[in-house]
């Protein structure tokens, strides 16, 4: 996967039958491509060459296995992990974008995500009597709903073009601006402008979406996307709606769990919406939304000399609940229901009623929910099915909920985290700056009896009991450990601010030349760190921090200053 992902803007094909156009570049030109794409491939379906030749996992993930029957377009998303070897440092946009973006939404560190739009219809002309290609996005970004739309737009296209048309779209992404958080962008493609906001921390929770802008213009009008990344989370969730809170307790607790569904689109799209469902925490866990036993790590994870591993895992193929039915929780989807009503639900059933080929739609589990359901939400929910209320209100109120449920469980959290920072007047230009204190798990819960989210969150239950076990889990390990970094660079920022804000004439009046110079290498370390870290410090800071160094250098003698200062 590396050696594709680092191939210039041409066409190239292996023995897999893949082809990647437009991918990462050393030359300059293509850095603009790079900050959003990470390369763009072709996969087609030989069948003299058959699976033999076909070791890359990025071949079996972009088609549908032989279970799903997939017959016309079909769009649905994976995810790999990066094959080993060191990773080049990325561009300073790409650092830039990650500082601004929700923590959720910031770039994949270790990880590829890739969209694919398949496309299998009969054709006489080929031996197997199927025409069956993809063409696959891969990027580091999780905008899927923007990377759904684009390849609405290029793949049909490129199917009847074929590759002149892919050079022509890689040549206009690299004519994008990029991703900056916090802005409204106009992406022109194939005859098509793309209007998108790109989410930023700015963003309240609640209106991430693209709020209605005047259009610059533009002709063509452009193509405006509510949202890069959101998906349709009522039509994800209706197979499983009585069983949300249930689903999220299992999400937030980061507990391992097989998602078996009819199709490459029904299975990616619920593990998105299961990983989504945390917003605006970051979702800390491994998660494929498509996996199949051709992926290099299914030994990984059908072990059984050890627990599952932390990981939300989308198949299509019923064999794997034979591999997996060790699996604590398994979450298994028909056939989506057509018609206008909602599907039928699944029912809670125990792990051990699993059948190795027959299981029938169902959460196979033994965990008990430490919360009570929320049978109101479910009533609001059923009554705007039947009055026809509009696909977009059902998703916002089941939204709404998600949200309200993740907040009252983090805010207690940040306010007892917010309680560890030093106190802004014990921080001291000429001392170092104090330490945080440290995060005592049975204070917290103490402090819960008189402040917990079971004073003001609708569903009530076991909320202590579900702390405990959040403690456990790789997403308390994971917010706190973002938390902690953030609020060190906090007090980095103070501490730098008050030695500007200092009288350093007066400072240096006693002082000895190796206190001075001691203090310039020091300054110069902090702007260093400012600007690397992009400590949340006005220029202005910065500009008298550096006008510190000149100073304090500008009272050394000569020699001393051509040392600091070499020609």
């Amino acid at each position: 996967m590396d050696a594709l992902s680092r191939a210039g803007p041409r066409r190239a094909r292996d023995h897999l039958g893949a082809q990647c156009t437009g991918a990462r570049a050393p030359a300059v030109p293509w850095a603009r491509f790079s900050a959003w794409l990470e390369c763009v491939c072709v996969v087609t379906f030989d069948l003299e060459l058959g699976q033999a030749l076909e070791k890359s996992s990025i071949c079996y993930l972009s088609f549908p296995d032989s279970h799903s029957g997939c017959l016309g377009d079909t769009q649905f998303s994976f995810r790999i992990r990066q094959c080993g070897g060191q990773r080049s440092p990325w561009p300073a946009d790409n650092r830039q974008y990650d500082s601004g973006a929700p923590v959720s939404l910031q770039r994949e560190a270790a990880h590829y995500l890739g969209y694919v739009y398949f496309r299998q219809v009969k054709d006489s002309s080929v031996k197997r009597g199927y025409f069956q290609k993809s063409l696959v996005l891969v990027s580091r970004l999780p905008f899927v709903r923007l990377f759904q739309a684009l390849l609405g737009l290029i793949a049909p296209e490129y199917f009847d073009k074929l590759a002149p048309c892919l050079e022509a779209v890689c040549s206009e992404i690299d004519q994008w601006p990029a991703p900056v958080p916090g802005r409204t962008l106009n992406l022109p493609v194939v005859g098509v402008v793309l209007q998108v906001h790109i989410p930023s921390r700015a963003d309240k929770p609640e209106s991430t979406s693209l709020k209605h802008c005047g259009h610059e213009n533009l002709v063509p009008a452009p193509l405006v996307l509510s949202s890069v990344h959101e998906l349709d989370l009522f039509r994800c969730f209706q197979p499983v709606l009585t069983h949300v809170q249930t689903l999220w307790e299992l999400m937030l607790l980061g507990e391992p769990l097989l998602v078996l569904a009819p199709s490459p689109a029904v299975s990616s799209e619920m593990v998105l919406a299961l990983t989504r469902c945390l917003q605006p925490l970051r979702f800390c866990c491994d998660y494929r939304p498509y996996f199949t036993i051709h992926d290099s790590e299914f030994k990984e994870f059908a072990t059984r000399t050890q627990a599952p591993p932390n990981v939300v895992l989308g198949v299509t193929n019923p064999f794997l609940i034979k591999t997996l039915q060790h699996w604590p929780h398994i979450l298994r989807i028909g056939e989506p229901k057509m018609s206008g009503g909602l599907p039928k639900q699944v029912k809670l059933k125990k792990p051990s009623r699993l059948k190795t080929l027959d299981t029938k739609p169902g959460l196979y589990t033994t965990y008990t929910a430490h919360l009570h359901r929320d049978k109101a939400l479910l009533t609001r929910l059923l009554r705007g099915l039947r009055r026809g209320r509009p696909a977009d209100a059902l998703t916002a109120l089941l939204r709404g909920h998600l949200l309200e449920l993740t907040q009252s469980f983090v805010v207690p959290l940040e306010h007892y985290m917010a309680g560890l920072m030093p106190l802004q007047e014990s921080i001291t230009p000429w001392k170092t700056p104090p330490q945080m204190r440290p995060f005592h798990q049975d204070d917290f819960l103490r402090g819960l009896q008189r402040a917990g989210p079971q004073l003001t969150c609708v569903p009530k239950g076991d909320w202590l009991g579900l702390y405990r076990r959040f403690f456990k889990s790789p997403h308390f390990d994971g917010w706190y450990r973002q938390r902690r970094r953030e609020m060190a660079h906090k007090l980095e920022a103070l501490h730098l601010e008050a030695v500007c804000e200092a009288d350093i004439k007066t400072w240096m009046k006693d002082k000895s030349e190796v206190e001075v110079v001691d203090l310039v290498l020091k300054l110069r370390e902090k702007l260093v760190r400012a600007q690397s870290h992009q400590l949340p410090v006005k220029e202005e800071m910065l500009q008298r921090a550096q006008l510190h160094i000149e100073t304090a250098i500008g009272s050394l003698p000569k020699d001393l200053q051509a040392v600091l200062c070499p020609p």
